[in-house]
């Protein structure tokens, strides 16, 4: 019995679709699914519906993208048992996509200028079914176009590289308005949901955790894939000082993502699942019933 508490569909930056997530669920023996696309509740509803039909529970999730504004870095939160559609996600949210795909687009003009033979109508298409367009789905277009064979890699450096310590930033970097990080967990938890402090080994998010704490934050990501044993050491700490819930997932993006992992592979065990259940019901006023 395995539980998937961090994964991604095409209605972000996974090539996959939700059935296609929850048939390698099945083949995975995965039996707790926790779909969280970024800053979207699109497709839960949907989800949760295959979910039941094909004998998996699907947990409605989210990825918001936050910042610590004080430390210069991104926080990525997840949410889970939110309700699909609330204003309170919904109203901060869709700027975030809306920003996201319009940035994509001029970085498509941008590498056409420089002389990349793609085209934005391309992206859209390879796109097709989600929020919008990502740097991956460009990177997909590059692909076909024969300039690399990989997402990730010396040209998805070259183009999109933020240009730290010094260095010139990538013709195709274009940085992101975020919200701030504990806007993301209110948000989260006016939804109804569970927010978790996603990967904080990955953009070195610890020394931020006493400020999220304070702002509602009622779990952390423990295992990741691009969590090294001091990751989880230092997360499975907090969680202990904090009372925080420790989670894991694999953060699957299918070919999309940083290194390939199987879905289900960091799996916390099936007793978070009725932790993260006990904290959404202790966070509910009295006169809500949680849809379990």
């Amino acid at each position: 019995m395995k539980v998937e508490l961090h994964c991604h569909t095409n209605i972000s930056d996974c090539p996959l679709s939700i059935e296609e997530v929850i048939s390698l669920a099945i083949q995975e023996s995965v039996t707790h699914l926790a779909v969280t696309n970024h800053d979207t509740t699109q497709g839960l509803q949907h989800a949760v519906k295959v979910g039941k039909s094909s004998g998996i529970e699907i947990i409605p999730g989210i990825e918001v993208s936050g910042y610590d504004f004080e430390r210069g870095r991104r926080v990525h939160i997840l949410g889970y048992y939110i309700e699909p559609g609330h204003k309170a996600i919904e109203s901060v949210c869709q700027p975030l996509i809306e920003q996201r795909h319009l940035a994509s687009k001029e970085m498509v003009e941008r590498l056409i200028a420089a002389g990349y033979e793609i085209t934005w109508e391309r992206c859209l298409e390879i796109s097709r079914g989600g929020t919008g367009v990502y740097k991956q789905h460009i990177m997909q277009a590059l692909i076909e176009a024969n300039y690399t064979d990989s997402i990730y890699g010396p040209l998805y450096n070259k183009l999109f590289n933020r240009g730290q310590n010094g260095e010139e930033p990538g013709i195709a970097f274009i940085p992101m308005k975020y919200i701030d990080a504990k806007v993301a967990i209110q948000i989260i938890r006016d939804a109804g949901g569970v927010p978790v402090l996603a990967h904080p080994g990955q953009y070195g998010n610890f020394e931020m955790v006493p400020e999220l704490v304070e702002a509602g934050l009622q779990g952390i990501e423990v295992w990741h894939p691009l969590h090294q044993k001091v990751h989880e050491e230092r997360a499975t700490m907090l969680a202990a000082v904090y009372n925080l819930i420790k989670t894991g997932g694999s953060d699957f993006h299918g070919s999309y993502g940083e290194k390939l992992v199987r879905l289900g592979s960091k799996s916390p065990g099936v007793e978070t699942i009725a932790a993260i259940q006990s904290r959404r019901k202790q966070g509910l006023p009295s006169e809500v019933t949680p849809h379990n």
